[in-house]
């Protein structure tokens, strides 16, 4: 039986496809196609480089259009699926990805699935039949990068790699030559450099290396929560810390006192600023690296911080008061810090000389003088704050207040005629004033310069890739006064969160504003309770009332704000 060609169906080409589902228009696709005369690229990937189309939208009319399934994230393996087959270059050249083996067929995910010289090339190389599943270009490329990219430096590899004979007797204090020797091996050092780059691509923001009596300890801290990774053996953490002790400049034959340091060091193409911290403990040192991302300077806007519109225009109308004091308060690694490098970020302007001073300098700001306070040879906050008065400075930013002194000298520069911003270590906004009468400062002084207060936590947000709606308790309802009908949402785990079911940051938020009859308390003396009763009559939104709202719309967890509010 013989088909005539008039009787086959003829596909729709993408950019059709794409036109009839209103994602582009028809002069999209002519100023495509131009494009593509010069390029010779796909239209598919025209269309996203040019902003008319999402990856997220052409997938699955590719899919559709190509009869090849998606690649969905639980396909994603976490280890490389076949090695010693395929080169990295090759796989970056033809843009695919082993994803499963099993039964003699090999499942792919690659950007052109019908590219079909290449599925003949890997059936040849492989002798198994393949299966091809379409993904993102950007998303395989990553997934090689990760899977594939490190496979020279492979933990395992390394470490079965290096001659343990060469690491006996490291402990010894008289060690010391052989010790630099071996930290300088070049395993040592692709171990080192492998638990780094492992560390920036999770997004953490510290690593931990911990020593103990039975093993090595490898913990990298993400979303402010620390989590186990692969570890190295024990008997491999004197060169392992002695190589991060070399790297950041530090005594390695000092073991017995904490030391501090930094490493500048360039990771996946991002330049990375590294703070190193030792400490002795019973079994060694125990090292903490916290990642400082030079690239995440642009990410310091207020808007993205998570304040609530009402709350966003009132700190807007205080960071652009021209003198007075805005304190930021919370534990350590609430963000306060942020917060602040936000705020001069968004007053930040020729006209104005801001001049901070901070312990230490986290992160560079253009156009602002930053000190870094250095008490071994006296510069401390206090006497930092004392020679900035006299730069003629319009905005002073304090890293944090600690004793009288400095307290004293950033009154008097609010006072007259500057704009202090500062941090202190309290609970909640209405405990700052409290917090400042009790190191001795004058309570009228207060009264005077204090303009705001802002008490802040940080929550983890809920992952975008596994959100999902669910029904909580109805008791739990009640407990924290939400509505019946309403919906949580919660991460179910995924590989973009790591399997935690949150990805990322923002903050809650407690804002006081010092008013009529708050600056009447503070001269009177009043207790925190009563300035709180106060603050809360005039609109005050607490922490827990600003988590909660989140947690409505869906950004994060009601666990997540009992977490952090457990304090308050």
């Amino acid at each position: 039986m013989s088909i005539k060609l008039s009787e086959i169906k003829q596909k729709k080409r993408i950019g059709e496809i794409l036109i009839d589902r209103g994602l582009i228009t028809t002069d999209e696709l002519k100023t495509a196609l131009n494009f593509q005369k010069e390029s010779f690229d796909s239209i598919g990937k025209i269309l996203v480089e040019l902003g008319y189309v999402s990856e997220k939208d052409l997938l699955p009319e590719l899919s559709r259009q190509l009869e090849v399934p998606l690649l969905r994230t639980e396909m994603v393996p976490q280890v490389p699926v076949i090695e010693d087959t395929f080169t990295l270059n090759f796989l970056k050249a033809n843009k695919f990805l082993p994803i499963q083996f099993e039964e003699g067929e090999l499942s792919i995910a690659c950007v052109y699935p019908n590219d079909y010289a290449l599925i003949n090339t890997i059936r040849q190389l492989t002798n198994h039949e393949v299966k091809t599943y379409i993904g993102s270009e950007s998303e395989i490329i990553d997934l090689i990068e990760r899977l594939y990219g490190g496979s020279s430096t492979d933990m395992e590899r390394i470490i079965n790699g290096i001659d343990d004979s060469g690491f006996e007797g490291l402990e010894d204090i008289d060690d010391i030559e052989h010790l630099r020797d071996m930290a300088s091996e070049a395993p040592v050092i692709r171990l080192v450099n492998l638990i780094l780059q492992r560390a920036v691509e999770s997004r953490a923001s510290d690593i931990h290396i911990e020593p103990f009596e039975k093993e090595l300890k490898v913990r990298y801290r993400i979303d402010g929560i620390l989590h186990d990774v692969e570890t190295p053996p024990k008997h491999l953490k004197a060169a392992i810390i002695s190589r991060v002790k070399l790297m950041a400049k530090l005594n390695i034959a000092e073991r017995r006192l904490p030391q501090d340091g930094r490493i500048k060091i360039r990771i996946l193409g991002k330049e990375i600023d590294l703070r190193v911290s030792t400490l002795p403990t019973l079994y060694g040192e125990s090292v903490v690296l916290r990642i400082l991302d030079k690239g995440t300077t642009q990410h310091f806007e207020l808007e993205s911080l998570g304040f609530l519109e009402d709350s966003l225009e009132t700190i807007h109308s205080l960071i652009h008061r021209p003198y007075g004091m805005f304190l930021v308060t919370g534990p350590t690694g609430s963000g306060k810090s942020t917060t602040l490098y936000g705020s001069l970020r968004q007053i930040n302007q020729p006209d104005k000389k801001i001049i901070s001073i901070e312990d230490p300098v986290e992160y560079q700001l253009a156009g602002v003088n930053q000190i870094h306070v250095n008490p071994q040879i006296g510069l401390t906050f206090a006497s930092g704050l004392r020679s900035i008065v006299r730069q003629d400075p319009d905005v002073i930013m304090v890293g944090e207040i600690r004793d009288l002194e400095t307290v004293e000298i950033a009154i008097r520069a609010s006072l007259t005629g500057h704009l202090v911003f500062s941090t202190l270590h309290t609970n909640d906004a209405p405990g700052a004033i409290t917090r400042l009468i009790d190191m001795g400062a004058e309570d009228y002084l207060l009264a005077s310069s204090i303009l705001g207060i802002l008490a802040q936590r940080l929550v983890r947000v809920i992952c975008n890739h596994c959100k999902q709606p669910v029904r909580p308790d109805q008791k739990i309802l009640k407990e924290f006064g939400f509505p019946e009908d309403a919906v949580f949402y919660e991460g179910k785990g995924c590989h973009e969160c790591v399997g935690t079911g949150y990805r990322g940051r923002i903050g809650i938020f407690e804002l006081m504003l010092m008013t009529e009859e708050i600056r009447h308390l503070t001269v009177s003396n009043a207790p925190t309770t009563e300035i709180r009763k106060e603050a809360l009559k005039q609109g005050m939104r607490t922490l827990k009332e600003d988590g909660f709202i989140k947690v409505r719309n869906g950004l994060t967890t009601l666990s997540e704000v009992l977490r952090v509010t457990q304090d308050v």
